[in-house]
């Protein structure tokens, strides 16, 4: 993999969030009754202490990407996001690149299927429209693609390996 992959990987899940923002900075808060989480949108340095151990656990851990592939210099320039439980545990995150990229879409285990992965693209996807992006484009492991397919990511090209796991290139106009 290079420094340049737009890697993501996503738990099957079909919510969409409200949105707004509060004092504490860019968050999305989410219906506290069905979906108990919250997402922030930060930096690296703000952001890196819970989105790392997560792609760590997703990416190195399940998936044996090697770990100085995983964690690359574009962190630094990234908008992240990262969803919390109501008890403050980080379960996703997901990266916008200054290009117009979402990558690094990781959820763990335990919050997979619930929702969570939607919040976070979804957060990302409202982020590239603030920042004035017609589209956005990602690299979906291929078993992710249904996902990103109900929400509106039409894949284009063909098939190929990133740290040797299958993956298609997805866009979506927004």
């Amino acid at each position: 993999m290079t420094s340049s992959d737009h890697r993501s990987e996503t738990p099957v899940d079909q919510s969409v969030p409200t949105q707004s923002t509060d004092a504490r900075g860019p968050e999305v808060n989410l219906d506290r009754q069905s979906n108990p989480w919250r997402v922030e949108l930060g930096d690296w340095v703000t952001l890196q202490a819970s989105a790392a151990p997560i792609r760590l656990d997703v990416f190195v851990h399940e998936q044996q990407v090697p770990v100085e592939e995983e964690i690359d210099a574009l962190d630094a320039l990234c908008v992240h996001a990262v969803a919390f439980d109501a008890t403050g545990r980080a379960l996703a995150t997901g990266r916008l690149l200054p290009d117009g990229h979402i990558g690094r879409m990781a959820v763990l285990k335990v919050a997979r299927t619930r929702g969570v992965g939607s919040a976070v693209l979804s957060a990302l996807m409202q982020q590239a429209r603030h920042r004035g992006f017609a589209e956005v484009v990602l690299s979906a492991q291929t078993h992710a693609q249904g996902f990103y397919l109900r929400h509106g990511f039409v894949p284009e090209g063909a098939e190929y390996l990133d740290a040797n796991i299958p993956h298609i290139l997805m866009r979506k106009a927004l």
